[in-house]
């Protein structure tokens, strides 16, 4: 992630992301008496570059990385304990630091990652290259970022879960949601999951796409006071979906995520909407969700769903 700009442009959306958030907890560690080829084994083993060192009241003394393993092998050390070689000044996070911080120090020391400790020394996690460039919305499955948090406008190029670029004149399926016909809401994630069937998509994959992308559309038909859309990208091992409006936003997502919790009025209730459960519903059948919305600047919707390598291929069915 520090050096991919089409995800750095996230950090800040993201700032609020702490060390404590993202870090894998519970990393493999060693003490300063074990050999360097026990090390050795474990990185092959786990397949990881670097392990703490840590004594037995879990403060962290050091750190031994594939490259201090290479030294001890070529100058015959392979079998030295691990105090004898490894980094005793390490680099570290604190559990509190966010998300530009750790960005940063990444940037800084080119390291491929660091030890998470707390003011007492003691290792509560690490941080590595991967867990900023894959993992954080690993660690959430929905992450809504509210406009005070936020200054940019709601960005339709890049996607929010993986920072590649989404461009909307080549998506694979596109819906105009009409607002002012609430009978027609859900016509869109019909339209979609057919066409899904037709591409060879496998047919619980597209009837989880189906589910998400219908609670998506009725919440933009009954809460936004807004025409939206619906776009569609297919991957070779994934879905993504975005549904986006220019409405009113949403001003309380966590009442929204409420199970039961519904602003519709009793003319959309009487359509049988607003039973509150559109958003949780999304959450239920995605693999991935976020959800960005902005006071009056709109809501975009991204929802990523995996696809088994044998689920379709590119060419898929038309017929």
């Amino acid at each position: 992630m520090p050096e991919s700009k089409d995800l750095q442009k996230y950090v800040d959306i993201f700032r609020d992301l702490t060390a404590a958030d993202i870090m894998t907890r519970n990393p493999v560690t060693l003490t300063p008496d074990k050999k360097v080829a026990r090390a050795k084994e474990m990185m092959k083993i786990k397949k990881i570059s670097g392990i703490p060192i840590v004594d037995h009241d879990h403060i962290l003394v050091g750190i031994i990385s594939i490259e201090d393993i290479i030294k001890s092998l070529e100058y015959g050390r392979i079998n030295d304990p691990l105090e004898k070689v490894m980094t005793r000044n390490v680099v570290t996070l604190s559990p509190d630091e966010n998300l530009p911080v750790i960005v940063d120090k990444f940037s800084t020391f080119k390291l491929g990652r660091f030890p998470v400790v707390d003011k007492k020394g003691r290792l509560r996690g690490i941080i590595a290259r991967e867990d900023i460039l894959h993992g954080i919305l690993e660690k959430f499955n929905l992450i809504y970022i509210h406009d005070t948090k936020r200054n940019t406008k709601l960005d339709q190029e890049f996607s929010l879960i993986t920072g590649e670029r989404l461009r909307v004149d080549e998506a694979e399926f596109h819906y105009n949601i009409d607002n002012s016909d609430i009978t027609a809401a859900g016509t869109g994630a019909a339209l979609l999951k057919q066409f899904l069937k037709k591409k060879g998509i496998d047919h619980e994959i597209a009837r989880r796409v189906g589910i998400a992308t219908y609670e998506a559309e009725t919440n933009v038909v009954i809460h936004s006071c807004s025409k939206g859309d619906i776009y569609c990208f297919l991957k070779q091992d994934r879905i993504i979906v975005r549904v986006t409006d220019a409405g009113i936003g949403i001003e309380d997502l966590d009442k929204a995520m409420t199970e039961g919790f519904s602003t519709a009025s009793d003319y959309v209730r009487e359509f049988g909407f607003g039973a509150g459960m559109g958003i949780p519903n999304m959450n239920r059948f995605a693999d991935k969700l976020v959800i960005l919305s902005e006071k009056n600047g709109g809501t975009q919707v991204e929802i990523v769903f995996y696809l088994p390598s044998i689920s379709w291929s590119p060419g898929g069915s038309e017929s």
